[in-house]
């Protein structure tokens, strides 16, 4: 009972062997909550996401990008649910994670905080709340030849009535929403405006545009989440001397950019190839300037940038 109205497109995971649960390494298949989890019924959770690579000058070490930056967002989440957890405790976690796991492909890792409690109550009072961290195999989650976008009839969500500075995991219903009703329409991906009609994000990822060679992308007034992958871009761009303005994007923009494309550690820096009906320009000289820089940095290929990569030596 209960199944999902897509049967054919199935994701299958390779999850790590271990996960951080309880404050220590166990494995994956161990760790394990009741269904009378308070998070789980009332979205009382904050999540990160963190890609991480093997060093390709030794195979013994792993790369993480900006763990630093995770790390805080993550705290800074936990906070919004009025709980303690500081960055060197999700440091500490994530290096003693991949060091039991010692993996040898690029990985995807999801630490996550949440209120562990068993009850019935929707509050953040009086609560128990843990941490774990749990990570998986991944390659790309978008095509990066580019993707085909919907405007969603979705609307994101305000920072009034959710906190978006931080990944909390409630806000995702809109997101889902949003990803499947533009996944069963026909396209990849969807793009959410917010409540006065201007482009936010996409049900995951960030949005940028170039227009005039000027690289443009919706504020953080615009209801956006504080990507930290937009960070790295607007960062870069700027070292690059290519102008940023941050600003409200209309969706008439998006049909006469020159170029299009979406930022997030799940899908690194993604082109839009097409948006509803109409089909973008091919060439995208900004993105593929970023995209190459970036793929060096997070390589630690760039010395310029080598304080956003953090190396963890597995001991193998």
């Amino acid at each position: 009972m209960g199944k999902s109205n897509n049967t054919t497109n199935h994701m299958i995971h390779n999850f790590l062997p271990y996960a951080w649960f309880k404050g220590k390494c166990i494995p994956f298949e161990d760790a394990k909550v009741s269904i009378a989890t308070h998070s789980l019924h009332y979205g009382t959770a904050a999540f990160g996401g963190m890609r991480a690579i093997p060093d390709p000058s030794n195979k013994n070490d792993f790369l993480l990008f900006r763990v630093d930056k995770h790390a805080k967002r993550l705290s800074q989440s936990a906070k919004l649910l009025l709980t303690e957890l500081d960055e060197q405790t999700i440091t500490d976690a994530l290096i003693s994670f991949l060091k039991a796991n010692k993996p040898e492909k690029p990985i995807y890792i999801r630490p996550f905080v949440y209120t562990s409690d068993l009850g019935i109550a929707p509050r953040l009072h009086n609560i128990e709340t843990d941490f774990f961290i749990y990570g998986l195999e991944l390659g790309d989650y978008l095509s990066p030849d580019g993707v085909k976008c919907r405007i969603s009839s979705w609307t994101r969500q305000q920072d009034s009535s959710l906190p978006l500075r931080g990944k909390i995991s409630g806000a995702y219903i809109t997101s889902s929403l949003a990803k499947t009703e533009a996944v069963l329409s026909g396209f990849d991906e969807a793009l959410l405006l917010n409540s006065q009609g201007k482009v936010s994000e996409a049900s995951g990822m960030n949005l940028f545009i170039v227009r005039d060679n000027k690289l443009i992308t919706p504020g953080v007034d615009q209801d956006i989440l504080e990507g930290i992958t937009r960070d790295s871009v607007i960062k870069l761009a700027v070292d690059m001397n290519i102008e940023v303005i941050e600003r409200p994007v209309d969706k008439t923009e998006l049909f006469i950019s020159e170029e299009v494309f979406l930022t997030g550690t799940a899908a690194k820096i993604t082109p839009i190839k097409q948006i509803e009906s109409t089909v973008l320009a091919s060439e995208r000289p900004v993105m593929n300037k970023l995209r190459n820089r970036l793929i060096k940095i997070t390589n630690g290929e760039n010395d310029k940038f080598s304080k956003w990569i953090s190396k963890v030596h597995l001991s193998k």
